[in-house]
């Protein structure tokens, strides 16, 4: 079994929970110090240094962050270059991120201590695994943790994840565990479902029965939805545990004022209710991570319900070409909308590779908004911004092609019913001489 404990490393704390664990030691030099030799004499200041200098750029410091880096931390002039090399050695195999390296220990010195960095190699070696980051759990902790939660059923997979993101699982004890386990099988979930529910969601072991997760199946009966159904949906998605109360009414409320086709809102329904008011969460979750408001999220699916029909990723694809290649703010969503509910080739990069392109030429008489991007119909958008500008089809691509065998007018059908032409003889030309000689 592979244990990623916190392969992210948490430099806002770690501070704060390498102080806890012992006590602050005055200097690295006191740590197990290595005599050195009487026939050799003590480096000087000025070499030992030197040194330093080339033992921390060797592991990929910065040289112009080093000197103000080694001046700040003068400790470093009496400690052992060779424990301090072996230190540094057994950090990096804990496969944190290069960038973070200088932080944490300008941070928390005590990162570099020998004795501190063997003890965690050693109690992760126990436990068969490598390559980890694990500055927040103790191995103790650790191995009783993992043989707690393999005794309970849990696969390899399930720990791994539950130790990855619930790490105060750590503090937690085999009852409460336990507990948990024993309510959803209480509630009809098959005991070969637990595995998946954890799995799904490592948070449920942070929520307390009386207080969340009881009350939350209580809504979920007094909104109509019986125990088989509630008890489905969580199966084929055990994340729905993990909303707040009220949460699931507020979802069913905006669905049931939404003002759409009816395509449209047979396609939200398709699963259900309840399915389709956990969907609504999602995106709204979603739309929340990028800096709006719930009430904010709301409203934007509220006047572009297309918007819940939707995969996450190609929401999230758009935003992040809204704020960073096209640099408008995420706001501008609560007044169009209808940016996430267009296609994303099509009526997106197409239109905006146009209006970035004569922008830069200086083509443009007035700014073009979001609004003005996305709102116009592909003809109009066409005949402003494309027809008058050959060197724009290209930048429009096969869709200008498409307006243009669009923009053609069908045949005439005076042109459908013209008489058929008949070659003219001599004999008919006399004759017609003849007839207006005549009148």
């Amino acid at each position: 079994m592979a244990i990623r404990v916190l392969a992210r490393p948490a430099v806002h704390n770690l501070k704060s929970i390498v102080a806890f664990q012992t006590p602050k030691p005055q200097s690295l030099s006191t740590v197990n110090q290595i005599p050195v030799s009487p026939k050799i004499s003590p480096q000087s200041p000025y070499r030992k240094q030197i040194s330093l200098f080339n033992l921390f750029q060797r592991h990929g410091f910065p040289p112009s962050q080093l000197h103000g880096f080694l001046k700040k931390n003068q400790f470093f002039q009496n400690c052992n270059l060779l424990e301090l090399e072996k230190s540094l050695g057994i950090l990096f195999s804990f496969q944190i991120p290069q960038k973070f390296i200088l932080s944490l220990i300008s941070d928390c010195p005590r990162l570099l201590e020998f004795e501190f960095l063997k003890k965690w190699e050693m109690g992760i070696a126990k436990l068969g695994v490598s390559g980890v980051s694990p500055f927040e759990l103790d191995p103790d902790d650790v191995s009783r943790c993992v043989k707690v939660l393999k005794g309970l059923g849990f696969s390899d997979g399930t720990v791994d994840r539950i130790l990855e993101e619930f790490p105060r699982v750590i503090m937690s004890n085999e009852s409460e565990i336990q507990r948990k386990i024993q309510f959803l099988l209480g509630i009809g979930f098959p005991e070969s479902g637990i595995d998946g529910i954890f799995h799904s969601l490592p948070g449920i072991l942070g929520l307390g029965i009386e207080d969340r997760l009881e009350p939350l199946l209580d809504e979920f009966g007094k909104l109509g939805f019986s125990e088989d159904v509630v008890r489905r949906e969580i199966s084929r998605e055990p994340r729905m545990l993990g909303m707040e109360l009220g949460e699931m009414s507020r979802c069913l409320e905006l669905l049931g004022t939404l003002k759409c086709r009816v395509p449209i809102k047979e396609k939200i329904f398709r699963e259900g209710a309840l399915r389709a008011g956990f969907e609504v969460k999602l995106r709204v979750d979603c739309l929340c991570r990028y800096g709006l408001i719930r009430r904010e999220a709301f409203e934007v699916l509220w006047k572009e319900p297309r918007v819940i029909i939707y995969e996450i990723e190609d929401i999230e694809e758009k935003i992040e070409f809204l704020v960073h290649r096209m640099r408008y703010n995420v706001g501008c969503l609560i007044e169009v909308p209808e940016y996430l509910g267009v296609n994303f080739d099509k009526q997106i990069v197409s239109r905006w590779n146009v209006i970035d392109y004569l922008r830069s030429k200086g083509g443009l008489g007035c700014k073009v908004g979001l609004k003005g991007l996305i709102k116009p119909s592909r003809l109009r958008f066409y005949n402003l911004y494309v027809k008058p500008y050959p060197e724009c089809e290209k930048l429009f691509g096969r869709f200008s092609r498409d307006v243009e065998v669009r923009n053609r007018h069908p045949v005439g059908l005076w042109k459908l019913m013209k008489p058929q032409k008949h070659p003219e003889s001599k004999d008919d030309v006399k004759n017609m001489k003849c007839f207006v000689e005549s009148l």
